[in-house]
């Protein structure tokens, strides 16, 4: 498996360790980075970053979180940048953003966009209360639509 994994041409997912290669990130021209998490370092790389302090926990609201971080990533690739969205391990905080970008900013179903995300990153499982949430968030959209 990749160490970035790209979930739209636009669009990478990784592990922290993966997130802080200086030069794998320029190499694949990323230019923001988002990392959920608390403690996961930053890459030492002059980027757009953002961290959304959650642990990997389902008691977590990353959900109030979804508008802000999925406006960044489209403006991002809007403007001809990439963004690359990470967490400890690449699993469960990253994947949820992601598959949260994808219902809002591509109008997949929560299953496209899992499935989707799952295509390209096969170890990602979001934890049952980031599950939940994206549910809640799906409604959300359905309704606004």
């Amino acid at each position: 498996m990749s160490e970035l994994c790209k979930v739209i041409d636009s669009l990478l997912i990784s592990n922290a360790r993966a997130a802080c290669k200086k030069e794998l990130l320029i190499t694949e021209g990323v230019t923001c980075c988002i990392n959920i998490s608390k403690r996961q370092p930053f890459p030492d790389h002059d980027l757009h970053t953002l961290r959304i302090p959650v642990f990997d926990h389902p008691l977590q609201n990353l959900s109030k979180h979804f508008d802000h971080c999925t406006d960044l990533i489209d403006s991002t690739i809007r403007s001809g940048g990439k963004c690359l969205v990470y967490c400890k391990h690449g699993r469960s905080r990253s994947a949820t953003i992601c598959i949260a970008y994808l219902m809002r900013c591509k109008n997949m179903t929560l299953m496209e966009a899992f499935q989707m995300v799952k295509r390209v990153r096969p170890s990602i499982e979001p934890n049952a209360g980031f599950w939940s949430q994206l549910e809640s968030y799906e409604k959300s959209l359905q309704r606004n639509q």
